[in-house]
């Protein structure tokens, strides 16, 4: 049989830039593959990492230091920080870490799916590469769709402006970008397509399982307010893996400076992926949490407790109620990105609430809780009598339990289509430095800031890659 020749050495980080040409690269290494286990096994990736800084301060439960703000000059964080709608945001992204590397992350995907049949082996192994790489393109599309496009309202999803849809392997695709209902369809249709030939349990945490591909399903129903769908694909999941890893013992124990827990040691990991380039919580002292999430957890919560510090002098504005993530990535592996076991019982949860089952819901948050919250801490929620009241648990718990990462700025955007829960976000700064004026930034539910802006060079190179925003297009 003829070799297949990939060049794949270092596909991860290559300078992919989708919708202008399918790739266009010089690589500095390559790797024959010509067997399906080869192809298999190029699905593992251990260093997936995925940039938020693009949109990371237009969440409530982000903060920055004042001295990056105060006598600045505007750049996108500042921009974001400060809801400033006046300034043109589109000449700022000439081009965007996070696009390429997503678009990268398909390409490895198109590539396995197109030419795995042309190799050398059994036709299993050929179909378990194949779902596998469905799987991740379908994650990495929504990631995507989510991050450039307006969030899947129902009523107007099928005219949304989305984003080029990458389907196959094609050096020269220039593909017109899809409408929002068109690239769920798709995700959609990619999950679906893998589940029959997904494995309980993988070869390595790198390969996805069955109950991170009917998490992503149950993620993607639950996005379109498709909550029968939602609800039965996240108790799919959860009957592959229900394990919630114990936070309350790990404090007994010690927790990170004792015990490091590492992403094949955490049981409630159902995908290995990063946020921020490639080390989980990279240079922690950006990440910064607001006071409305410090508030949050009170003063009894392991999350907060074990992992976060509100008293370094030089990484936080003292005062400011503020603190950062300070545990070291090989400490403990905090899922940012990928999916785990508590992100499924908390969209169980929200079906719950959005089915009026309102003490189901508690119930399922109360069970999270029991592994969550240390002594002299509420750990069992009282039952609301309104779905709004129960919403608000869901959503708070959420933010408790799914930091920094994508899940609080997804989550903004698909809920501010529902006017029962939208949330106009109201930021005080600063907050400690008394030598300038007190402002109050207001972001509304229906922003265009919500809406990231293509990187120019995807622009220039695609025509027909139009802007989802009203924003300008420099050219």
């Amino acid at each position: 049989m003829k070799h297949i020749k990939l060049l794949f050495l270092l596909l991860a980080v290559l300078n992919f830039t989708a919708c202008e040409k399918y790739t266009d690269v010089t690589p500095k290494g390559s790797l024959i593959v010509e067997t399906a286990s080869q192809f298999h096994e190029m699905v593992s990736l251990p260093g997936r990492g995925y940039p938020i800084n693009n949109f990371q301060y237009l969440s409530d439960d982000q903060w920055m230091k004042e001295s990056n703000v105060i006598g600045r000059t505007p750049n996108v964080d500042i921009i974001n920080f400060t809801f400033d709608e006046k300034t043109e945001r589109v000449g700022m992204f000439t081009q965007s870490s996070f696009y390429n590397q997503a678009y990268s992350y398909i390409n490895r995907w198109n590539t396995i799916i197109s030419l795995v049949d042309d190799s050398k082996g059994d036709e299993a192994t050929k179909q378990l590469a194949k779902a596998e790489a469905k799987v991740y393109r379908a994650h990495d599309h929504f990631l995507l769709v989510n991050h450039y496009a307006k969030a899947y309202d129902p009523q107007t999803a099928a005219t949304d402006g989305g984003i080029c849809i990458m389907d196959k392997f094609d050096l020269e695709a220039k593909p017109k970008k899809s409408t929002v209902a068109q690239v769920y369809d798709f995700i959609q249709k990619d999950i679906d397509e893998a589940l029959p030939y997904l494995q309980e349990k993988p070869l390595d945490v790198y390969h996805p399982s069955l109950a991170f591909a009917y998490a992503l399903k149950a993620k993607i129903h639950l996005f379109k307010r498709e909550v029968a769908q939602a609800k039965a694909a996240a108790e799919k999941s959860l009957s592959y893996n229900s394990q919630i890893f114990d936070m309350v013992a790990y404090a007994a124990e010690g927790g990170p400076t004792a015990k490091a827990i590492t992403a094949g040691n955490n049981p409630e990991v159902l995908s290995f992926m990063y946020m921020t380039g490639i080390t989980e919580l990279n240079f922690a002292y950006i990440n910064i949490i607001s006071p409305e999430l410090r508030d949050l957890y009170g003063n009894n919560d392991a999350r907060f407790n074990l992992f976060y510090n509100s008293t370094h002098t030089s990484n936080l504005d003292i005062g400011s109620n503020t603190a950062y993530w300070a545990t070291q990535y090989t400490k403990f592996f905090m899922p940012t990105v990928g999916m785990k076991t508590t992100e499924v019982y908390l969209m169980l949860a929200e079906c719950y609430a959005r089915e009026n089952n309102f003490a189901e819901a508690v119930a399922v948050l109360n069970k999270l809780r029991a592994k969550r919250i240390l002594a002299g801490g509420t750990v069992n929620l009282t039952v609301p009598t309104t779905r709004k009241e129960t919403m608000d648990l869901v959503i708070n718990e959420r933010r408790r339990e799914l930091i920094l990462g994508f899940n609080r700025f997804f989550d903004l955007k698909r809920l501010n289509t529902e006017p029962e829960y939208a949330k106009t976000i109201v930021r005080k700064f600063p907050l400690v430095n008394k030598t300038v004026p007190q402002q109050t930034y207001t972001l509304q539910p229906n922003s265009r800031l919500y809406i990231i802006p293509f990187p120019l060079n995807a622009l220039r190179m695609n025509p027909s890659l139009t802007l989802n925003t009203d924003e300008r297009i420099p050219f």
